[in-house]
């Protein structure tokens, strides 16, 4: 039953494994309330050899999702990761699948960018942080490809889902942000950098900003013709720091899934020669804010170990692995960022070459394996958490983690206890709260910055961990 003075926003948030349609109810005196209507797998495929997103399937898992909620929505918003593109052509249509930033073919691009751009120009620039897997580094290995030639516009992954909504062009800015070729003073496009890396510097459309309108949706097949389409902090970390349930400054976040990103929220960027050096990164975020952060491995570890040990035929049930790691003590602790462990494969074997090659005890056993990876997180988090107080001169008193992980105990429990404050976890789907948020300010439906947005978040389940001696 329709309850009265309530407004309802569907947010598309796309993870790295999942995608899902979830819609925010705001007003009707009980703060906001999420329901997830629809859930469905982001798989990658292999085509040729080469790792891409299935982006048939993530429109059609979009589709079932807004084709099944059958109230009235006043509006919707996309979220996704980050990095990765789609190249269209003249008319509009798409010259193949987006290919996963986890492909191995920005092996060795970084040095060979360092040549044209040095590091410490870009990151005076751009302000993010050295990764293979960063939009500038895709493009330029794609450089000589017949699609990038024939390609007019290139299109983020939330960009691209408006596009096919609504018909617009544009490219949101906490996305455009994350790529290594947005001039972070300027907040728009670094021409400069395109020049340099002999890449057309009208690729991507103009930058537009979170909360503005992209137009009502005109795909059919939707059936939600006419319903407005809201540019909202389409990385999904930008919407997720949105949905941090803060009630103090003095907060890190940890936005923990697939990947982790660790870091705090300023007013300010950090473009320090230390900041390079520790390899941290500067997204913009909603209302004028930077996410100074570090992106971890995060939970991929323990999703492709999973993934390797059901394709091997020794299937394991993570709930009881979960409760039997909790019982052991730490014997091995790897470093998750290493590159061994970017991409697909047998990744319990990596990590147990890493803790021989580092003298370490061995972890044979499953259960060992996990509680290996989930104290490397932890220790991660504390190292990453730690470096963003020194850089940024930002007192900590509370970590936020929220995300998939903040439904892992053990996890949440490690981390309190490695940095030795307490870890405050939830909401699991923080991202669509934010989008859900930015939506609804958008519509009028509420009003305020960050703060009084936050506080808004009366319905939000929070468990919170102390730190154990």
């Amino acid at each position: 039953m329709a309850l009265a003075g309530v407004r309802r926003y569907a947010a598309v948030d796309l993870g790295a494994s999942s995608g899902r349609v979830i819609v925010g109810e705001v007003g009707g005196g009980s703060g906001i309330r999420l329901r997830e209507v629809c859930r469905f797998d982001n798989t990658p495929i292999r085509v040729d050899g080469v790792l891409q997103w299935d982006i048939e399937s993530i429109w059609a898992g979009i589709v079932a999702g807004l084709r099944s909620y059958d109230c009235d929505l006043s509006g919707i918003g996309i979220d996704s990761w980050a990095v990765d593109y789609a190249l269209l052509d003249e008319r509009g249509k798409l010259l193949g699948n987006p290919v996963h930033y986890r492909d191995e073919r920005t092996n060795g691009v970084p040095e060979q960018v360092d040549a044209l751009v040095p590091p410490e120009r870009l990151f005076a620039v751009t302000g993010i942080q050295r990764m293979p897997i960063n939009t500038i580094y895709q493009l330029y290995a794609e450089r000589h490809s017949t699609a990038l030639r024939s390609a007019r516009h290139a299109l983020l992954i939330p960009d691209l889902i408006v596009h096919l909504l609504t018909g617009a062009l544009g490219s949101e800015l906490t996305n455009a942000s994350t790529t290594a070729l947005l001039a972070l003073r300027r907040r728009d496009w670094a021409t400069e950098l395109f020049t340099d890396l002999g890449i057309r510097d009208d690729l991507f459309p103009p930058i537009v900003q979170p909360g503005s309108n992209a137009g009502p949706v005109t795909a059919d097949a939707t059936g939600q013709v006419g319903v407005p389409v809201v540019r909202v902090g389409s990385h999904d970390t930008a919407s997720a720091v949105v949905g941090v349930p803060a009630q103090t400054a003095d907060f890190a976040f940890i936005s923990s899934g697939t990947w982790s990103l660790v870091g705090v929220e300023l007013p300010r960027p950090v473009l320090t020669e230390d900041a390079r050096k520790a390899n941290f990164s500067n997204e913009l975020g909603v209302d004028g804010s930077v996410r100074f952060l570090r992106n971890v491995m995060g939970l991929w570890l323990l999703q492709e170990s999973l993934r390797h040990w059901e394709a091997d035929g020794d299937p394991q049930d993570l709930p009881a692995l979960l409760d039997q790691a909790a019982s052991l003590s730490t014997r091995a602790v790897v470093d998750v960022d290493t590159d061994d462990f970017l991409h697909p494969g047998d990744m319990p074997s990596r990590i147990r070459e890493e803790c021989r090659r580092s003298g370490q005890p061995v972890p044979e056993r499953p259960v060992q394996l996990v509680r290996c990876i989930l104290d490397s997180l932890a220790d991660a988090y504390r190292r990453t958490v730690r470096e963003a107080a020194a850089l940024s001169g930002k007192r900590i008193e509370v970590i936020h983690l929220v995300g998939g992980g903040a439904q892992n105990a053990l996890l949440c429990q490690l981390t309190a206890d490695r940095c030795e404050l307490p870890v405050i976890a939830g909401p699991v789907e923080a991202a669509a709260l934010g989008n859900v948020l930015v939506q609804a300010r958008a519509d009028g439906a509420i009003a305020g910055g960050l703060s009084e947005m936050r506080q808004r978040m009366t319905s939000v389940v929070l468990r919170r961990y102390e730190p154990r001696t």
